[in-house]
């Protein structure tokens, strides 16, 4: 049997506010999938704004994103960085810090990171697969 699942960000399933300076709308369909909609405001930095969420040293998590509109700098551990604007597509792997560049949002679409990414303690343990013990470092 066939299926076809449509969604829209404008009614998503589960909003993820950040520390400050934005928030990530989740769309999930079947089989644990996810997508979410990154809003990234202006001043918005991974270790500011969702690092005392994730509760790791830098983001755990491996995206696969495309940039709607705005600027960001994503700058790995080992120092590589690189900066992203309307149009890109990037893969980035877990072990990075990001921050959005000017004075506009950054939208994201993210197809990849989103199952635990800035999620808070409670609702992240009460999900199936994620313990208590296992759920710090997931971001």
């Amino acid at each position: 049997m066939s299926e076809l699942l449509i969604k829209r960000f404008s009614a998503p399933d589960e909003r993820r506010p950040f520390a400050g300076h934005g928030h990530a709308d989740i769309l999930q369909f079947d089989e644990g999938r996810m997508v979410g909609l990154l809003v990234l405001e202006p001043g918005w930095k991974w270790s500011q704004d969702v690092k005392p969420i994730a509760g790791t040293e830098s983001c755990q998590t491996a995206h696969a994103l495309y940039v709607i509109s705005g600027r960001m700098v994503v700058k790995m551990d080992d120092g590589t960085q690189g900066e992203l604007g309307p149009g890109d597509v990037a893969t980035i792997s877990p072990g990075h810090d990001a921050w959005v560049l000017g004075n506009e949002p950054c939208l994201v679409v993210d197809f990849e990171g989103m199952g635990a990414y800035a999620r808070r303690e409670a609702t992240r343990t009460s999900q199936p697969g994620i313990t208590p013990e296992s759920a710090p470092g997931l971001h």
